[in-house]
């Protein structure tokens, strides 16, 4: 009986898109107002190396940077650009297995 349960958890979960996940880190990242590398990962329910590898592609192309002397890191004006589009694309798209595998399926 436990492993029927757990096979309908897992039906009904549908992973999040590359997409998805950078406007979260996006909205943590706004939200918190200068939040440390450790708290937006948490924030944004990631595992390290996933995070490590979507945090730097939006650190090396200039959405997000790191207040010089901190530790701490905000959104530039095209990271809140960013997130805002990719918050209209939300709205627009509704989630489903399928469109994350169709519309999101760039490699970085």
């Amino acid at each position: 009986m436990k492993n029927n349960r757990l096979e309908k958890m897992r039906k009904n979960i549908n992973p999040r898109s590359r997409w998805e996940i950078i406007l979260d880190i996006l909205q943590v990242i706004s939200e918190e107002k200068g939040a440390k590398k450790t708290r937006i990962m948490q924030r944004a329910y990631m595992d390290w190396r996933n995070f490590q590898r979507h945090f730097n592609f939006l650190l090396e192309h200039g959405f997000i940077e790191c207040a010089e002397g901190e530790n701490c890191y905000y959104l530039t004006e095209e990271g809140r650009n960013l997130k805002n589009r990719l918050k209209e694309l939300a709205d627009i798209i509704p989630r489903s297995k399928n469109t994350s595998k169709i519309l999101f399926n760039r490699k970085f």
